[in-house]
């Protein structure tokens, strides 16, 4: 049987490089070949070694470069070739990452593979944006769901599970259907003031910010003009942000912060 090289699924954090793994930094040093998303950030990809073959497969404006099923195909060929190939995903593999998609697969093929966890957007970007995802008194739960479906399928979105005012609901990829995300979530009796953010291109020197309400955040992120990669936190620990902002972004990168409506 020809030997058969092992595929690393690889968690690169939301986009600040310091926030790599010791782990996932020494198997991008070690590549044969490095598998990347469009959510990696310029600052990690510098740290590839120079001759380490990488190849895009990233999806921009609703276009996939290569389709699901074709990157899968393109990992069991990789590791037909070479030793070590890593397959490096925004945030972590499996949340919200198709990870697990990519490993059955391999695993179907009988091509060793390794999960290396990183740091998912909903702990790191929250953080860098002064929200802590639980507070004693104000969240004990908290909800990551997804702000679209595979395929760009119709959201199937069931408010009534999360809407919860004693928790903090995180929306990845959440952006286009914002509004209706809103809107629903107040339909299933989340208080319309409920405070709310809104994290474009978090960790990182571009790292911006919108504060609003439930009701208003979707007007306040049109306003402000994010573009994706953004994320969406509602819940009361949003509150908390402006006393437990820390991190400052470079001046001309400056965050934004729109406190619109934030009464009932």
């Amino acid at each position: 049987m020809q030997p058969t090289g092992t595929v690393y699924l690889v968690g690169a954090g939301p986009g600040d490089p310091d926030l790599l793994t010791v782990k996932a930094l020494r198997l991008m040093q070690e590549a044969d070949v490095v598998v990347y998303d469009r959510l990696i950030s310029e600052a990690i990809l510098q740290r590839i070694p120079d001759g380490v073959a990488s190849i895009f497969v990233g999806k921009a404006n609703g276009h996939h470069s290569l389709p699901q099923t074709e990157i899968n195909e393109l990992l069991v060929a990789l590791a037909r070739n070479n030793r070590c190939i890593v397959r490096l995903k925004g945030g972590d593999p499996f949340v919200f990452g198709r990870g697990s998609e990519e490993a059955l697969h391999l695993r179907r093929h009988a091509v060793p593979f390794e999960v290396v966890p990183g740091i998912t957007s909903a702990a790191a970007c929250t953080a860098y944006a002064g929200v802590p995802l639980t507070h004693r008194g104000l969240s004990r739960q908290v909800h990551l769901i997804t702000g679209h479906f595979k395929n760009d399928e119709p959201l199937d979105f069931d408010a009534r599970r999360v809407a919860d005012p004693e928790a903090t609901l995180v929306i990845y990829m959440g952006l286009a259907n914002l509004s209706r995300i809103c809107h629903s979530l107040v339909d299933a009796g989340l208080p319309a003031f409920t405070p709310a953010m809104a994290i474009q291109d978090g960790t990182t020197s571009q790292q911006q910010r919108v504060i609003s309400n439930l009701r208003n955040l979707p007007a306040s992120v049109n306003a402000a003009g994010l573009q994706a990669p953004v994320l969406v936190v509602i819940g009361k620990t949003v509150s908390l942000s402006k006393e437990l902002d820390w991190f400052n972004p470079q001046p001309e990168h400056a965050h934004v912060a729109l406190d619109i409506g934030v009464g009932a």
